[in-house]
């Protein structure tokens, strides 16, 4: 019943997305999250505690913040039970943990925005994607920004939560959301969150590894079927560059889809005024991205998405074979 909650959900999910009423109305489960994380990082990360105190606090909130979720929606698929209309309703309820359209609509914004407003309003529209510095980027900056952003959102935010969706049914995309949030507002390298998100860091890394190495490989298959993408190239980018990446999951798509559309992505980035190291994925690709680039770069994520749903349904046949 998973994997069928699951393929339901992104087929749902793709042409509708969240509804902007629904969300006006009463929000959206990655606010709620939100506000559960702010919750427990106000009360418990105390710059005043030792590192060592302030990790264990964050352990123990990580553990809150997936449990409390998971419970939720462990009590909301007990009362649904396991009737077809039962599969539709967790399968709608599912579209909410998925951001295929979403994505797609903000990437494609910032195309479009350097197309008709230049680069002031490419950098405005980028700005909604990445926590870089817009101002420090140029159009190739922003261009690049805009393709390494939705390579790794299309792992994290897609991929991911199907790949547990399946696993898990609800209470595992439900966990998986709630652990990626909580790395994504409290997982970073600074000074209030060095220790107190480490877990967060941690655990989200782990839980990405199966979707990113997914991620990649259906990038490479999806360049076989796209106008100008190289497959070859792409595994090869992979192969080479993918664990250069200071994240042990975010080179995986990256690679491959620097080395699909010929790229250099990656590579020093300006974070809150700090310049961040990291190893350029697509070595020998050009750095001279433009907003069409950001079009090819739709364009495969697009056939790979669809080979991702093609997966999910062959999975379906065989489990009600």
């Amino acid at each position: 019943m998973s994997i069928l909650i699951a393929f339901v959900s992104l087929v749902i999910e793709l042409p509708f997305g969240y509804p902007d009423r629904i969300y006006r109305a009463i929000g959206h489960p990655v606010t709620w999250i939100g506000k559960l994380i702010s919750f427990l990082d106000t009360r418990l990360n105390r710059a005043s505690q030792a590192d060592t105190m302030r990790r264990l606090w964050g352990i123990a909130s990580l553990v809150i913040l997936i449990l409390i979720p998971a419970s939720i929606a462990a009590a909301i698929s007990f009362f649904l039970g396991d009737s077809a209309l039962a599969l539709l309703l967790t399968a709608i309820i599912a579209t909410s943990l998925l951001s295929q359209r979403s994505l797609a609509v903000h990437v494609q914004a910032v195309a479009d925005a350097l197309d008709t407003g230049g680069l002031a309003e490419g950098r405005k529209a980028v700005s909604m994607i990445v926590g870089r510095d817009p101002e420090k980027l140029d159009e190739a900056g922003v261009s690049r920004a805009a393709i390494e952003s939705l390579a790794e959102n299309f792992s994290d935010g897609i991929v991911a939560p199907a790949f547990w969706l399946g696993a898990g049914g609800l209470v595992g995309g439900v966990a998986y959301k709630a652990a990626n949030t909580a790395d994504s507002m409290i997982g970073h390298r600074t000074p209030r969150h060095e220790a107190f998100g480490w877990a967060a860091a941690r655990f989200d890394d782990l839980i990405n590894l199966p979707a990113s190495r997914l991620t990649a490989l259906l990038i490479v298959i999806a360049a076989y079927f796209v106008k100008d993408a190289d497959a070859k190239r792409a595994w090869h980018a992979v192969r080479r560059d993918a664990g250069k990446h200071r994240s042990p999951n975010a080179g995986w798509p990256e690679s491959a889809m620097a080395g699909a559309l010929g790229l250099a992505l990656a590579g020093p980035r300006i974070y809150g005024g700090v310049v961040v190291e990291d190893a350029f994925m697509g070595e020998g690709g050009r750095r001279e991205a433009s907003s069409a680039d950001i079009r090819r770069a739709l364009s495969l994520y697009r056939m790979a998405d669809a080979l991702l749903i093609l997966l999910f349904s062959v999975l379906s046949v065989l489990v009600l074979v």
